[in-house]
């Protein structure tokens, strides 16, 4: 009001600055206040509510708007070009009401009305005092959480940042720990009961890992749980004396909550150094699965994919709850595609392994004794010592989420076929620098001449292969599957793919984009109307780590930038 009467001299003018005023404000569309009711029923929403749209983490939507019989009809709706174009896009879409969120990189986040692609507001974070140098592995954001009327992200610093979900204020923020001594923060963070959870990255650093929860309304702390024990807590004595300390374990990726049990499902990341040598033992809880208490933070079990890894195996893939019949038994599982080369089905009652098979060459981790995997010793790497083994660090399959089908009962997997030499070299902890002890480079599977990536869908009852769509180009984006009978894939040569979920055939193929994909796909409903949108936007891991795979000219030749597509019929 100040400006219309600083104008303004007539009353007539007052009126009419009064009106558009309004008619601004009208133009905007309302925002439906995201609920704890609303998360735990995110599911049968219209939205697209968390980072792998609800609870179960299976990138699964009940639409079938968009479907086998006329996904070949589907055109662009609306795209926006983001500046930012020498970094990856990683984050998925993320719609309540006609609000899309999306994050970009370097920690901006950019508020959409879904339909219409109308910007309504930007924030970004200042990241002028931040040398970034700790930030592994390209400087990504993978979106963001709801709750109430507020939108959470989590950044490069270490802060988790809450703003007003329709204005883009930020309401508060807190940092964690400080940058540049070898952590950060790049995953999307999950909200359960009035808390903000995230995860912290650092493995490749000697970063001891750390879940912490923080209060929705306030970002006071409620709980922090270190991913590496101390000597004096469970599974503490699986490290040598003092190596806790830079023992890594990142939980880079955003967790999986069951309402049923109240256990929050968290992966934690790659052990520090990388070779093993220097820290015999089985190094928990690093390369697994935690089961937690969300109330408190208190681990209640946990189960390790890979013992005292010396290949960065990780184990942060996202957990997928669903229910399996094996061999006669109905389970309760959590199953996930690790970056070790093996599909694991698990008990997330009890934290027991139902079965674990192989879904690309795996030779170092090579089986399962009494329900714990086994590791082959002589393809352990030492100095003076380089192995050949399959996969490479890069993993089986990256940090790209799979999808689970209720319908079809199929896991969908983006996969790689790579391998790696690899060996130890010396190294010393410093905070703030790598904390590795190996060389490697990345190399093709000779199995898979010609073949970096693959699409590979996964009977859920059985763990065997179901149908695959191999590519010439790496394979490294996420999932969705819906009620619609279709699976949506990007492609790093910029196209989205629509497969037929039972057979694999591929029934779409969008118009060539701007950039290759690694941003996670989304699909979500307003007024009746189904949309599929994503990022595309090269980066990531693939073209800084690659080894002979960046080296590939046509991997080489991927164009960058941000852009963001809109699709529906």
């Amino acid at each position: 009001m100040t400006t219309v009467k600083a104008f303004c001299k007539t009353a007539l003018c007052t009126a009419i600055v009064a009106a558009m005023s309004a008619a601004a404000f009208a133009a905007t569309p309302s925002y439906p206040t995201v609920t704890q009711a609303t998360l735990d029923n995110a599911a049968s929403n219209n939205g697209w509510l968390m980072y792998r749209r609800d609870y179960t983490s299976n990138g699964y939507a009940p639409f079938k708007d968009i479907n086998t019989s006329n996904v070949a009809n589907l055109k662009e709706v609306w795209s926006y070009v983001n500046p930012i174009n020498d970094q990856g896009y990683e984050s998925p879409p993320i719609v309540n009401g006609d609000y899309m969120f999306v994050t970009t990189p370097k920690d901006e986040l950019l508020a959409f009305e879904a339909t219409s692609g109308k910007l309504l507001w930007k924030y970004t974070k200042n990241l002028s005092d931040t040398g970034l140098k700790t930030v592994c592995c390209d400087v990504v954001n993978r979106g963001v959480a709801l709750y109430g009327d507020k939108v959470y992200m989590a950044t490069l610093d270490n802060y988790v940042v809450a703003l007003n979900a329709k204005t883009g204020k930020v309401v508060w923020q807190k940092q964690l720990i400080a940058p540049d001594i070898g952590y950060a923060m790049t995953l999307a963070p999950l909200t359960v009961k009035d808390k903000v959870i995230v995860g912290v990255s650092g493995g490749e650093y000697g970063a001891r890992g750390f879940i912490e929860a923080l209060n929705a309304k306030t970002g006071k702390e409620v709980w922090k749980t270190y991913t590496i024990p101390a000597p004096n807590q469970p599974g503490g004595n699986t490290w040598p004396k003092g190596a806790y300390k830079t023992g890594g374990g990142g939980a880079w990726l955003t967790g999986t909550y069951d309402a049923a049990t109240n256990t929050l499902f968290w992966g934690v990341g790659n052990p520090g150094p990388w070779l093993a040598t220097l820290r015999p033992g089985k190094n928990l809880y690093t390369d697994s699965v935690i089961a937690m208490n969300p109330a408190t933070g208190k681990i209640k079990w946990h189960y390790q994919y890979t013992p005292n890894d010396t290949w960065d195996y990780d184990g942060v893939n996202e957990t997928v709850m669903t229910n399996i019949d094996y061999q006669g038994k109905h389970y309760k599982a959590l199953v996930t595609a690790s970056r070790n080369g093996w599909f694991y089905a698990i008990d997330r009652v009890n934290g027991k392994l139902i079965y674990a098979k192989p879904f690309v060459t795996a030779t170092s981790v090579n089986g399962i004794k009494d329900g714990q995997m086994t590791t082959d010793d002589a393809l352990r790497p030492a100095v003076g010592k380089q192995v050949f083994t399959c996969p490479s660090f890069l993993g089986g399959k990256n940090w790209w989420p799979i999808s689970v089908d209720p319908e079809t009962h199929m896991a969908y997997v983006p996969a790689m076929h790579t391998c790696m030499t690899i060996s130890g070299t010396t190294v010393a902890y410093k905070a703030g620098l790598p904390f590795l002890g190996e060389k490697f480079n990345v190399m093709a599977d000779p199995k898979f001449p010609n073949q970096w990536g693959d699409v590979i869908a996964i009977d859920l009852n059985t763990g065997d292969q179901a149908w695959h769509f191999p590519s010439a180009l790496p394979w490294n984006d996420g999932m969705v599957s819906t009620a619609g009978g279709l699976v949506f894939s990007g492609s790093a040569d910029g196209y989205l793919y629509a497969f037929d979920a039972k057979t694999g055939k591929v029934l779409w193929k969008s118009p060539k984009m701007t950039s290759g994909i690694i941003g996670v796909p989304t699909t979500w409903k307003v007024d009746g109307k189904q949309y599929v949108s994503l990022w595309a936007g090269w980066g990531g891991a693939t073209p800084i780590w690659g080894g002979d795979m960046a080296k590939d000219p046509a991997v080489k030749d991927i164009p960058r930038g941000g852009h963001l597509y809109v699709f529906s019929l």
